[in-house]
């Protein structure tokens, strides 16, 4: 008698640890056929990204490696996952296909048209939660019964929801079937991505190092996470690729610094409840991939069309170092500290008056964390037009003032803005007001080895002011 059969769609969830979907097939049938489907509207689409489709390749590289370890390989489909599943599902005599479900909109469409499919071929589909904490989709406002809008209550809610178990990766995986062609982990070159990735990748891919990134923050850094979370030279725990990628889960990863307990750990599991609202608002609101999800701000805020300060924003040439430092980190490694998002996403939107979506497209093209609902909701809400809402006046970082609170050393400006390693520290918030004689002793004439500023932060805060109270 055959064997029954399943196959194990893995997405965005590339690992074997804690990864509900690979665990409920198990329990199911006798045998699993994990797959990835090379998807050219993900690889080449609206979010495309040369430097995380590198980093995912990675990281695929690692989960074959993993499962080959337990017995099993991770088999490689390039085409439309509609088509790719049914065929392989076919091929092996799979009566089911699990995977982890997603809540962006094209995520969406992509599983329904994906269970269509597999409902027309009689095979059934079975998607799982693990991507977040909870299931996102559930949490409702008492009384109303609405989707929450405003993190404190949501993150409240959520607190006092039972969480699934954590589930240890399997020893050893049935092997797949003789036969099959397993497919090879292509090249990025192979697949037609551009070579402008970021040179220095801040963490390398795949389940292992994350586990080892993960077991070193628990180790040193959780308990003065609170206090230190903001401070641009440390204090973050640089996992937010591995929780994109699904390297690692958001739920072990709660459940293990809860275990360690302190104040750091609660801080640190707020900030992946952030994590879950983004995702809660995406699901449920799925016009925010586009527009602002208030509708007052929707045509009313008129955004400024300058290519030029676009350019020097994206190049980190604005002649501000915090907003510098930031997007040259993000250049460099593919990622950019939480507290420098915000200052540049502030300076964007409220300094240079340019659309948040500009700000948007370009870290998704370049975070190795990037994904829909967290990129789409930190944009949104340091642009005063998303939820969670505050007063748009309390949005308006003042670069310098940022810059003298979380790097008070100078230390993050110096590392990613070396034209300015060797400005006094009474002038590295503010180099621009260096004597003619500081810029020569410092190396740094203002104008030509470093931008004055391209605009004037007082004066533009007040056209923010201006531009938001009237909308």
């Amino acid at each position: 008698m055959a064997a029954s059969t399943a196959v194990v769609w893995f997405r965005r969830d590339l690992r074997v640890h804690d990864l509900p979907a690979l665990v409920a097939a198990l329990a199911d049938v006798e045998r699993v056929v994990p797959l990835f489907v090379l998807d050219d509207a993900l690889l080449h689409g609206r979010y495309a990204s040369p430097a995380r489709a590198r980093f995912m390749l990675g990281c695929l590289r690692e989960l074959d490696a993993a499962l080959r370890e337990r017995g099993s390989g991770l088999v490689i489909r390039h085409g439309t996952p509609e088509r790719e599943l049914v065929e392989l599902a076919r091929e092996v005599g799979a009566e089911a296909v699990y995977w982890t479900s997603d809540v962006a909109p094209y995520a969406r469409r992509r599983d329904t048209r994906a269970t269509e499919a597999l409902d027309d071929a009689g095979i059934a589909a079975r998607p799982q939660g693990g991507g977040y904490l909870v299931d996102v989709s559930k949490p409702r406002t008492k009384g109303a019964g609405k989707p929450y809008t405003v993190f404190s209550p949501f993150h409240r809610a959520i607190d006092g929801v039972d969480r699934r178990p954590v589930h240890r990766a399997p020893d050893d995986l049935p092997p797949l079937p003789s036969g099959l062609r397993k497919g090879r982990i292509p090249s990025a070159d192979t697949l037609g991505i551009a070579d402008d990735s970021v040179p220095e990748p801040v963490v390398q891919p795949g389940e292992d190092a994350a586990r080892a990134a993960l077991d070193r923050f628990l180790g040193s850094a959780l308990d003065a996470y609170d206090a230190n979370h903001d401070a641009l030279s440390g204090g973050t725990s640089v996992l937010s690729p591995y929780l994109r990628w699904g390297c690692l889960s958001a739920r072990e990863c709660e459940e293990r610094a809860l275990r360690h307990g302190g104040e750091g750990a609660r801080a640190f599991a707020r900030q992946l409840a952030w994590r879950d609202f983004y995702a809660h608002q995406l699901l449920l609101f799925p016009d925010n991939a586009h527009h602002e999800f208030q509708e007052r701000y929707r045509g009313a805020l008129k955004w400024a069309d300058d290519d030029e300060a676009l350019e020097a924003w994206k190049t980190g040439t604005t002649g501000y170092p915090l907003v510098d430092a930031g997007m040259r980190q993000l250049a460099q490694t593919g990622w950019m500290h939480n507290r420098a998002r915000l200052v540049v996403g502030s300076f964007l939107t409220k300094d240079l008056h340019i659309d948040w979506r500009e700000g948007e497209r370009h870290f998704a093209r370049l975070l190795l964390d990037g994904e829909p609902a967290q990129n789409n909701g930190n944009w949104q809400w340091i642009a005063s037009t998303g939820a969670d809402p505050a007063p748009y006046f309390r949005r308006l970082f003042n670069p310098m003032t940022q810059q003298k609170k979380f790097d008070p050393d100078g230390e993050y400006v110096r590392r990613w803005v070396p034209e300015l390693r060797d400005v006094p520290d009474a002038r590295l918030v503010e180099p621009w007001t260096m004597s003619d004689e500081e810029q020569e002793t410092a190396g740094c004439v203002i104008g030509t080895d470093y931008p004055a500023p391209i605009v004037d932060h007082a004066e533009e805060r007040r056209v923010a002011m201006a531009r938001y109270g009237g909308a």
